[in-house]
């Protein structure tokens, strides 16, 4: 493999997406046409350049919680069916033109319900809106996958009501579950219930742990709801010390290790959140180095101003990883989704491997 990763080749490498959030990725053109269409004068922008700056800086005040703030904003633009299409329409069209060839994108479907829609509408049309993007793409010469996963809100109450949906619409565009929201104060453990029928019916689910939350929030998304995923995970470093450069991994580091569980990072936010100062201190390398199933993910790609090759660009360059490192988080990923084993293996030998040798060779 080469020593050496060049722009063109990050931006030409296939890419697996586990973790981007629809409401955290419109285009703020997409923003300014909706505020307008819809009346809505709230935005502290109607320029776009201006705008993606403001939203990026307000979510690098270093706390989850001010993050968060922004999405007032965004959730007020997808209320009515044309918005949600238009969103998840372009959400799989911008995935696709950074590379990803799969992505896992979620959303809450309650927050989009305010002007009357019920939830089931909302995941409808925000699969249709994924078909669309995926269609569009395919004109442009691109092949991408776009699956849903349903989030529910870890400081509200609708936790089974949204796994109930999961199930309902697995198959259909929906491929698993997950929580999302402030993490302080509002434990995994809150929503058992929605994570047993899950287990029971044999659906799939991530948690957000790790991000906010000390490791006890890890613990608890692990050890008591067995998710299949932790969404982000990055406070897992602090189970980990160091002497003369040796790490000695603490129980529920080694477990996670033992059992490979998937964490889904996102280094640009996790910057912004305060959960890493730079690219080269983000935990990831040295996860990475020794041995946990890590991926590289997005986020919300309006609120950190990045895409996939952006997180992989400055991951690569703060870690002098080469196109095997790439590759092995990509495969990662894709070994990761909530599809079946055999679509893995399509989508990894049809595209990824093939991808990555062309990549290779040049």
């Amino acid at each position: 493999m080469s020593l050496l990763i060049t722009d063109e080749q990050v931006r030409k490498a296939p890419k697996v997406l586990l973790h981007d959030h629809n409401d955290g990725g419109l285009r703020p053109q997409t923003m300014i046409d909706l505020a307008i269409e819809s009346g809505y004068k709230d935005l502290p922008f109607y320029d776009a350049e201006p705008l993606q700056k403001w939203f990026f800086e307000s979510c690098s005040e270093g706390t989850l919680e001010l993050y968060l703030e922004t999405f007032e904003h965004t959730i007020s633009l997808m209320q009515t069916a044309e918005q949600i299409i238009r969103v998840n329409r372009e959400c799989a069209l911008d995935l696709a033109r950074s590379g990803v060839v799969y992505a896992e994108v979620r959303g809450a479907p309650e927050l989009f319900t305010r002007k009357g829609l019920t939830i089931d509408q909302v995941i409808e049309y925000t699969v249709e809106g994924y078909k669309e993007g995926m269609a569009e793409a395919k004109r442009e010469g691109l092949e991408i996958r776009v699956e849903g996963l349903l989030c529910a809100l870890r400081h509200n109450s609708f936790a089974s009501e949204v796994a109930e949906k999961v199930v309902k619409y697995r198959g259909k565009g929906v491929v698993g579950f997950d929580i999302a929201g402030p993490e302080m104060g509002f434990p995994p453990t809150d929503h058992i219930k929605a994570f047993n029928f899950l287990k029971e019916n044999g659906a799939h689910y991530t948690i957000h742990a790790g991000e906010a939350a000390p490791i006890e929030s890890i613990s608890l998304a692990v050890r008591e709801c067995h998710a299949d995923r932790i969404g982000h995970g990055v406070r897992l470093i602090d189970d980990i010390s160091f002497t003369d450069g040796e790490a000695t991994l603490g129980e529920l580091a080694q477990e996670i290790l033992d059992r490979q569980i998937t964490l889904e990072l996102a280094p640009t936010s996790n910057l912004q959140t305060g959960a890493a100062a730079t690219y080269a201190e983000h935990p990831i390398g040295v996860l990475k180095n020794l041995g946990f199933n890590v991926t590289i993910n997005t986020d919300n790609r309006l609120m950190s101003n990045t895409s996939m090759i952006k997180e992989m660009t400055e991951i690569s360059m703060a870690h002098n990883w080469t196109i095997q490192d790439l590759q092995d988080v990509t495969e990662n990923a894709i070994n990761a989704a909530f599809i079946s084993a055999d679509e893995i293996s399509d989508i990894l030998n049809s595209q990824i491997r093939p991808g990555y040798e062309q990549l290779d060779a040049q």
